[in-house]
């Protein structure tokens, strides 16, 4: 299948697993299969966030909380129960979205941006999936200079 200059060709493919035990998830995916942590957003407490490495794609590891408070962020309704859910980063937030709704997908949420310097959306794919849009806004290198960018093992309690 061939990408045509109008379609929102993803740069990044992020499959987000909300985990109630999240040392457990973070242990397995960050130190027994050895995939890179980068720095993320989170606040404190129980919102707890690991963006892995793996190869070409990453795995984000969040919290019950952690899922919660970006459905807060993202102005999407929470939903029920533990689910997958899509990220794709895109050059075009915007476009991405206007692309997929024209296509049939639900506007669940439209684009906002986020404290973690990024401009998402997200909207309801195929059989029940959700798709969220990430386009980000400055370079991993600059967010990770802000507040609230750490590894999970260096945030504040």
């Amino acid at each position: 299948m061939s990408t045509s200059p109008a379609s929102p060709a993803p740069t990044q493919l992020r499959l987000i697993i909300e985990a109630a035990d999240f040392d457990e998830a973070a242990t397995f995916f960050r130190d027994v299969l050895g995939m890179p942590e980068q720095p993320a957003f989170a606040t404190t407490g129980d919102d707890r966030v690991a963006i892995l490495h793996a190869g070409s794609a990453t795995i984000e590891i969040a919290s019950t909380q952690h899922v919660r408070n970006i459905d807060e962020i993202e102005g999407a309704p929470p939903a029920t129960g533990p689910t997958l859910r899509l990220a794709l980063e895109v050059a075009d937030t915007g476009r991405a979205v206007e692309v997929a709704t024209a296509a049939g997908s639900r506007l669940i949420a439209p684009p906002v941006e986020t404290p973690f310097r990024s401009l998402n959306a997200r909207v309801q794919g195929p059989a029940g999936w959700q798709v969220t849009f990430f386009q980000e806004l400055e370079p991993l290198e600059t967010r990770s200079r802000r507040e609230g960018f750490h590894t999970d093992d260096t945030r504040p309690g």
